[in-house]
């Protein structure tokens, strides 16, 4: 798992008179070919306590070698790829649920953190980080 720690916040820029982000461009009714999303994005649960803010994100089968966590002071981004095993040949698919590729998400966080004392653990296909919550002097 690769972890980066950046000093700023996270923003979305978007372009003069533009009032949704550009993933939902293609919801927008615009002309032209329509593409889906090339990454999927994993279900995630925020759960906020007195001390801190546990983020959960649910990677089952995904190598612990394909994350890349990047926190910001205000958001935090989980992304990196699931790799499936090939089927066999002249196999057919008659149920196909299991997302793989690509993956990304991003999590806003609710309250100012210690970006010094965040922790990290993935287990079982569960990706935990605790985020401590800033101390207010």
């Amino acid at each position: 798992m690769r972890y980066r720690r950046l000093s700023y916040r996270y923003a979305l820029v978007l372009a003069g008179d533009q009032t949704q982000a550009l993933a939902d461009m293609r919801l927008a009714g615009l002309a032209g070919p329509r593409f889906g999303p090339t990454a999927w994005r994993p279900p995630a649960d925020v759960c906020v306590s007195d001390r801190a803010i546990e983020v959960t994100v649910e990677l089952a089968g995904v190598d612990q070698d394909e994350l890349e966590v990047v926190l910001f002071q205000d958001a935090v981004i989980v992304e990196g790829q699931r790799r499936l095993p090939p089927s066999a040949p002249n196999s057919v698919y008659h149920v196909a649920e299991i997302r793989q590729g690509p993956f990304r998400i991003e999590l806003g966080l609710p309250e100012a953190i210690d970006q010094q004392r965040v922790e990290a653990r993935y287990e079982q296909g569960l990706l935990r980080i605790t985020f401590p919550k800033a101390r207010t002097p």
